[in-house]
């Protein structure tokens, strides 16, 4: 779980970048500031792995902030000015979101921090991904065939995998599985499931039907869902 942090001094952007981070399963807000003093409180109680930091405050920068943060501390600068990319980027900062932040633009900033920390694999050729998940289900090995697969569940601290034998209750982070999928095979609606795409029966721009069950597409993929299944 990746411990991150809000800095802006404009409480509806802090609420967004919120609601965003809400759809993301390996993110855990730890606090929302509204200045550097916050912030520095905030840190000195808890650890922030990652901090989406506002440029343009009334107090301190956010550049001249970032200058004396940490280097454990990763920064995604969100801001709306455009004209400070540049000079946010020569402090080599993970990424640059210009305001309003979409869903879709806060989850490649959030993969591309965590593919850079080691967290999520990168992509991979086909050839190199196994045809088989390996998990631990109450104490004991399970393999798991991909095509057997229907889809996979988060729920809260475990994970559910449906598949043609029954399900698999396992502690796997869905984000570990989804970076052993193949993305042509499968596809990721919601922070909570990943289906298999040939099972898909029917769907909508709000969910699609797998096997007979209704599987919510949400907010933060409903443009990857949508360009999969040409919505």
């Amino acid at each position: 779980m990746i411990h991150c942090a809000i800095l802006d001094d404009e409480p509806t952007a802090r609420q967004i970048l919120e609601i965003h981070l809400s759809e993301i399963d390996s993110m855990k807000l730890v606090g929302k500031c509204r200045n550097a003093i916050e912030l520095l409180n905030l840190m000195a109680k808890e650890r922030v792995d990652l901090l989406f930091l506002d440029i343009n405050m009334p107090d301190v920068s956010g550049i001249t902030l970032a200058k004396t943060l940490s280097k454990e501390v990763k920064v995604i600068f969100t801001t709306a000015h455009r004209e400070y990319a540049i000079e946010g980027f020569d402090l080599q900062v993970v990424d640059y979101l210009l305001k309003p932040i979409s869903a879709e633009r806060l989850r490649q900033a959030v993969e591309k921090y965590l593919k850079e920390s080691g967290v999520l694999a990168s992509s991979r050729p086909h050839s190199e991904i196994k045809g088989y998940l390996d998990v631990v289900s109450n104490r004991v090995n399970v393999r798991i065939n991909f095509d057997d697969i229907i889809y996979v569940e988060s729920m809260n601290d475990q994970l559910m995998v449906h598949t043609v034998n029954g399900p698999i209750i396992t502690r796997t982070s869905i984000t570990e599985v989804e970076s052993l999928l193949d993305p042509n095979v499968f596809l990721r609606t919601h922070r909570s499931f990943i289906v298999m795409k040939k099972l898909i029966g029917s769907f909508t721009k709000e969910h699609l039907v797998v096997k007979g069950v209704e599987i919510p597409i949400s907010r933060s993929y409903k443009v990857q869902v949508a360009n999969a299944l040409s919505l």
